[in-house]
């Protein structure tokens, strides 16, 4: 099997495990901040004990690396809690399918990284795909929490966008465990504080969820999906 066929796979498991993780959003009877915490938590530790496992290299080299990788992990932790916040508000359907938009969006945020040319057909693809949004949406009214859900859904697709044409940029520096890894370290130290201030109480049966959520739908998928951009 050629790199890109394997690449491919990889982003087609990842991009299914992102919709199963949806599904949480609604067995887990917690806040959106608060489930997004520890998922990057258990994801931290897992690819922490891996990396460590492989003996590969954490330190980045350059240090302002860091800052951008800083960067990146506050936009993953805007992302996965304005996903779960979608279909907390909505449903798991509507939650994915304005998720599903982020290819939309990076069509037009590429070019600004690598210089390519944005095509009409694309912008063509993007207005129908924005229609089918609204069709899907019973009553739109921003008083509606399933516009209100939708909306969040849109701001998950844009915010995973901008991740996924940055982590691009970084991929073939970086091994893909050290940049979740990263990622999903700082995600957990910015919603720490948030989580303090919510001062939640967990059932056995949520931090059993929490914790497959974090080390299979979000430190593998996550993980196989930068792999995956790498070819």
């Amino acid at each position: 099997m050629d790199l890109k066929n394997k690449s491919l796979i990889q982003i087609h498991i990842a991009v299914l495990f992102f919709g199963l993780s949806g599904l949480f959003g609604k067995l887990v009877s917690l806040p959106s901040l608060v489930i997004v915490f520890g998922r990057v938590i258990f994801a931290s530790i897992f690819l922490l004990i891996v990396l460590l496992y492989k003996k590969e290299k954490i330190k980045l080299n350059d240090k302002k690396d860091y800052f951008y990788f800083i960067i990146l992990g506050l936009i993953l932790a805007i992302h996965w809690v304005s996903f779960f916040l979608s279909i907390q508000l909505s449903t798991v359907a509507i939650g994915l399918l304005t998720f599903s938009t982020f290819p939309v969006f990076v069509t037009f945020i590429e070019p600004v990284f690598f210089k390519n040319k944005i095509k009409a057909k694309n912008i063509i693809i993007a207005f129908i795909t924005f229609l089918g949004i609204v069709l899907v949406i019973p009553d739109l009214t921003f008083e509606n929490s399933m516009t209100q859900g939708a909306i969040m859904g849109v701001i998950a697709g844009f915010t995973f966008a901008i991740l996924s044409v940055l982590n691009k940029k970084y991929v073939n520096e970086y091994k893909s465990l050290v940049i979740s890894f990263y990622q999903c370290s700082v995600a957990t130290i910015v919603l720490f504080p948030f989580v303090l201030l919510v001062n939640p109480s967990f059932e056995v049966e949520d931090i059993l969820l929490l914790s497959v959520l974090g080390i299979v739908f979000t430190g593998i998928s996550h993980t196989l999906f930068i792999s995956g951009l790498k070819n």
